[in-house]
């Protein structure tokens, strides 16, 4: 639901969000008290000593403080756990609770502020009582500090605009000043966007690529969050119901039609090959993050194996490879790759945004000059990867609409700079004239990687590009067919990266916001129920139902700056105004070339000690157009599950060329 409007401004907390806190609050108070009733039953006939009797109505006024408290919150983790996510109406007495309550901190303040005065004058009472009253007041300091940081996290510096903008109901939506306030509201959300991400990427170095990021970032989160009037703690429950909900339409969806003809045979080879090639090339991929990521697959050894290269001062070894900032890294790569120092013609690791590091490797097995791109692991490439604006990429070729994720794009032509105007590819092919260009990235690195391609693909015509977990918003669609020639992507169960994009996530919004709109459940119930579901799992088809009867005549707006349709039962509920629908700006964009995904067999695993095993099939872009909520999102992007993925794959005697019934898992 929006936000609470108290003291004439909105608040990033709803009032549904108090049942946790306030019980948490709750079940301490109630400790509090009975503990400070049993020192003053116990104790009062001993209170004869110096200021034995201060301190004796000490306790007593604190006990009836905590009593007036503890029945405060009892009625705001009541009231809290009344209605819908938007239904707030049973809650409508929040805000005066909300009111009592901050009002008591006041005395509270003040019988904190006398406890500490009294004890630090000094007292010869029983040390137990002088602990206790000691304990006591530092509790309430405790609180009361909690509370202040909690006002700090949930303060919403748009607050009072937004308040104006909800008191004026839903008229406003047919006022002709609201597309003038709505979009003044915009311009100060970008500005607060702006002043946040500076805050956050504080330490990262203050240039035009930066200023330049730190816009682009911002407009996109305050064009991405504008016309929602939601909290947070929404976010996570419609997260929570949409996981449920695509487990459930997975479970109940009828297997899809077998193919009656089996693959040719060159099809069964090219997929076999182009597997062999991706478990050859990820490693390398994955070695462009260095020791970082080697410590993370070795957190017991790691450590102890390439410390001295940390240690050591350079070696002659070491000059024979050019770039810079190598550090603990050569002796990470040199591991995780299994090759040589003479095989390796450049390693960069400098890092700023918009430029990404990378290495240039021969690769005599494979008989090809390697050019591996790091993916995201700092607040530089973040801001990269948040720049989703897109941008005309100039190739020379006679390929229309050549339109591509603008950070990414920006990285690529660094890379191509680097590589080409410094003479790097230049310098591995006078090694090796015969081999040929072979790039590869993972993530970030790999949506950069296809971007290089389709740069160098004029000059070296047998370009490869392998990107590993490739971004979903990154080519137009004729950039996409275009690398279908020399692109393969690889992609491992429900990663969530190779389904990312601008269009994607305004879908999962539109998603989430009918969800929790028809949702009939409180949210405290429908938190408590995910959290168990995600941890041990359950039917997925116990979800909410439709909103029922006259429960639709007080749900709120769902969305500023249109009237919700839902108020009036409407079925065709489209917000299609949506400010990303931007054609121009956020346009829809595709993963590069064809894609291989790797579907885990079976039903996914809850711990890390499930052993999973893998098919293969060549899959459609289509099939990555929805973002899959689940525990294995996040973690199936990591590269060692990719290396782990594709040797499960590869070591399997079954057919893995053959095509898996069902849709993505």
């Amino acid at each position: 639901m929006a936000g609470m409007v108290l003291f004439g401004r909105r608040w990033a907390i709803a009032s549904d969000d108090l049942f946790f806190p306030g019980l948490f609050e709750l079940f301490l108070r109630v400790l509090w008290w009975l503990g400070i009733l049993a020192l003053y039953l116990r104790y009062r006939g001993k209170l004869d000593c110096a200021r034995g009797v201060l301190l004796g109505n000490y306790m007593v006024v604190l006990l009836v403080l905590l009593a007036v408290i503890v029945c405060t919150m009892l009625a705001i983790v009541c009231v809290s756990m009344r209605g819908t996510i938007c239904n707030p109406g049973p809650r409508k007495s929040m805000s005066t609770l909300l009111y009592i309550r901050l009002a008591l901190f006041l005395p509270e303040i003040v019988w904190a502020s006398l406890g500490a005065m009294w004890v630090a004058e000094g007292t010869q009472c029983d040390k137990v009582v002088v602990s206790a009253i000691i304990a006591t007041v530092v509790v309430s300091w405790v609180i009361i500090g909690f509370t202040v940081v909690i006002i700090m996290v949930v303060f919403d510096p748009l607050g009072g605009k937004v308040a104006r903008y909800s008191s004026a109901g839903p008229s406003l939506a047919f006022n002709p000043e609201a597309s003038q306030f709505v979009g003044g509201l915009k311009t100060a959300a970008t500005s607060v966007w702006e002043k946040r991400m500076k805050l956050l990427c504080c330490c990262v170095e203050r240039d035009d690529q930066a200023h330049m990021a730190f816009s682009s970032t911002a407009e996109l989160f305050s064009t991405y969050f504008s016309d929602t009037d939601l909290v947070p703690s929404d976010l996570v429950a419609g997260l929570t119901l949409l996981h449920q909900q695509q487990d459930s339409v997975r479970r109940n969806q009828a297997p899809t039609e077998v193919v009656s003809h089996s693959p040719g045979p060159s099809q069964k080879d090219d997929l076999d090959a182009e597997l062999e090639n991706c478990r050859h090339y990820m490693p390398i991929a994955a070695a462009a993050y260095g020791w970082p990521l080697y410590i993370y697959r070795n957190p017991f050894t790691g450590l102890c194996r390439i410390g001295g290269d940390c240690c050591r001062s350079r070696t002659t070894e070491y000059d024979v490879v050019g770039g810079d900032q190598l550090h603990c890294h050569f002796g990470s790569i040199l591991r995780m790759t299994g090759l040589q120092h003479r095989d390796f013609i450049h390693i960069s690791f400098h890092d700023k945004v918009y430029e990404l590091p990378f290495l240039v490797v021969l690769d005599h097995k494979k008989e090809s000059v390697v050019v591996a791109v790091r993916g995201t692991m700092s607040l530089q490439d973040i801001l990269t990867d948040l720049s989703a604006e897109s941008e005309n990429l100039d190739l020379g070729c006679e390929v229309q609409d050549c339109l591509a994720h603008k950070g990414i794009s920006q990285a690529a032509k660094y890379l191509y700079r680097r590589l080409v105007t410094d003479g790097i590819l230049s310098q591995a092919f006078s090694v090796a004239p015969e081999y040929r260009l072979v790039i590869i990235g993972h993530s970030l690195g790999a949506g950069a990687a296809a971007l290089l391609a389709l740069m160098l693909r004029g000059a070296y015509p047998h370009v490869r590009c392998y990107a590993f977990s490739p971004p979903r918003g990154l080519l137009s669609k004729s950039l996409y067919e275009y690398s279908k020639d020399f692109t393969v992507s690889l992609v491992v169960g429900k990663d969530v990266v190779p389904r990312l994009s601008v269009t994607n996530m305004e879908d999962l919004k539109k998603k989430i916001l009918r969800l929790i709109a028809h949702c009939n459940k409180p949210k405290y119930k429908i938190l408590l129920h995910g959290c168990w579901y995600g941890l041990f799992g359950g039917s997925p088809d116990d979800l909410p139902t439709e909103l029922d009867g006259d429960d639709h005549r007080d749900l709120t707006l769902p969305l500023l700056g249109e009237q919700s349709l839902l108020t009036h039962k409407s079925p065709g509920y489209r917000p299609n105004d949506s400010p990303l629908g931007s054609p121009t700006k956020y346009p829809p964009l595709y993963p590069p070339g064809r894609i291989i995904h790797l579907e885990e067999e079976g039903p996914s695993g809850r711990c890390s000690c499930y052993t999973a095993q893998y098919t293969a099939k060549w899959a459609h872009e289509s099939e990555f157009s929805e973002i899959l909520i689940g525990g294995k999102m996040l973690t199936d992007h990591m590269p060692d599950v990719l290396i782990r993925a594709l040797d499960r794959v590869s070591n399997r005697d079954a057919c893995i060329s053959c095509p898996t019934p069902g849709g993505s898992a």
